[in-house]
């Protein structure tokens, strides 16, 4: 069951992306949405505190106060439209621990959802997605930037490589799988061959709860395994896609995996990830 979902809200553009595809899917399900917003602290280079004005810092601070406001008035006339249960949280935080405090917050919902990062601040919101991922423990969904129409399932890829991530994503997206009028489970060949890897063993999973798939097995060839995954969804007309989001940690900070962040640069479909 999905009730209860978390958006990060941005305070950047006329629109913002993510919330309105998190509305979406709180509609779809008939859940409850809780909006996000951060009040950013200025950024002061490293060594720059004395010569900075206090009065610059003062407006950067009144600016990001200004886009966390609009960015909430958005969303609620956007959820009033919509006419769902909704509530909406301000919280004051730097950029990087605005991630920990998302993954924090989203731990108690059952999906986060999170804009795809853009270049004027994509390390910031690079830094949402992967805190998001990797200490919620919940799955998220990951919007691209040119999304412009809320959740359709008539194609979802459900990405298989026989790992657990990839086994906790098939589960975390169920209900979404559970309401697709067509799922692919899709296998991107390499040498490496199991019997899990044949994806039959998943397909009977699915068919268990309702849901009926068919197998796509790609050839990797020279590509990566990111771009076979980004011409089949482009060439299936898919508009969901499921997958593992891979890591490793140094240090107890989490790297992303090559194929999630290649994902992640160049999605064109919204993508529920779990880790």
């Amino acid at each position: 069951m999905l009730k209860d979902v978390v958006v990060n809200l941005s305070g950047r553009g006329p629109r913002d992306f993510a919330a309105e595809y998190a509305i979406s899917i709180a509609a779809t399900f008939a859940a409850h949405i809780t909006g996000i917003s951060f009040v950013y602290e200025p950024v002061i280079p490293d060594g720059t505190l004395g010569g900075v004005p206090v009065d610059l810092i003062e407006l950067q601070r009144a600016e990001n106060s200004k886009a966390a406001n609009e960015a909430l008035s958005r969303f609620d006339a956007a959820v009033k439209k919509a006419g769902i249960s909704a509530e909406t949280r301000m919280l004051d935080a730097t950029f990087g621990g605005a991630a920990t405090r998302f993954a924090q917050i989203a731990r108690r919902f059952d999906l986060a959802v999170v804009s795809q990062a853009q270049r004027e601040r994509g390390a910031s919101d690079e830094l949402v997605i992967e805190g998001a991922l990797f200490e919620s423990g919940r799955p998220v969904v990951v919007v691209p930037y040119i999304q412009r129409r809320g959740l359709t399932l008539e194609r979802v890829l459900a990405c298989w490589d026989g790992s657990r991530t990839a086994a906790r994503a098939i589960g975390d997206a169920m209900p979404f799988l559970e309401r697709a009028k067509a799922v692919d489970i899709v296998i991107v060949a390499e040498e490496r061959k199991s019997e899990e890897m044949t994806g039959a063993n998943m397909s009977a999973h699915l068919a268990r709860h309702g849901v009926t798939a068919s197998i796509k097995r790609m050839a990797k060839g020279d590509i990566g395994i990111e771009d076979v995954l980004l011409s089949y969804a482009a060439d299936s007309g898919a508009d969901f896609m499921v997958m593992g989001g891979y890591g490793h940690s140094r240090l107890r900070e989490f790297i992303l995996g090559g194929v999630t962040r290649g994902i992640l640069a160049s999605m064109t479909v919204p993508v529920l990830m779990s880790h």
